[in-house]
């Protein structure tokens, strides 16, 4: 219903280009890899940002263009809490090792705080993901259209 709402408001201007943001731990690469495979189409869309390993390894494998930034570790997980915060960003997917202890878990700890205070949509495990991509697909971030309005009035 908010949705329907929304799209009367905004009018149905067509899809609206997205910036999402991709992260994995070591141990879900390959996972957040197949998982873009599977949803190339859609994310071919958007535009899309990756912390530097995860991100060369779904370009390798599907030739998607990504703005790659740095490693998690390194400083990726703070450039995208950043941009998180500068509400440059309007969905996050980030595939969390639950059972491996992280050396910078402060920083991954920051960014799904940020996520929470911006109220940018969170995916941390691959059901999650595949949810949000599905309404991505059928424009059900139409909202995030009338957030990026409002940054742009102020």
């Amino acid at each position: 219903m908010v949705y329907l709402w929304f799209k009367e408001i905004n009018g149905n201007k067509g899809e609206s280009i997205m910036k999402i943001a991709l992260i994995a731990h070591d141990q879900k690469k390959n996972e957040l890899v197949n998982f873009t495979i599977a949803y190339k189409h859609i994310f071919k869309k958007h535009q899309l940002y990756a912390t530097g390993t995860t991100g060369k390894r779904i370009m390798e494998q599907t030739k998607l263009n990504i703005k790659r930034l740095m490693s998690g570790p390194f400083g990726g997980d703070q450039q995208i809490g950043a941009m998180v915060a500068q509400n440059e960003l309007d969905l996050v997917i980030f595939l969390r090792d639950p059972l491996t202890a992280q050396p910078h878990e402060p920083d991954i700890s920051a960014l799904l705080r940020l996520c929470d205070v911006y109220s940018i949509p969170l995916a941390t495990n691959v059901a999650t993901a595949e949810i949000l991509v599905r309404a991505l697909e059928d424009e059900l971030f139409s909202w995030r259209d009338i957030v990026h309005k409002y940054k742009q009035d102020s």
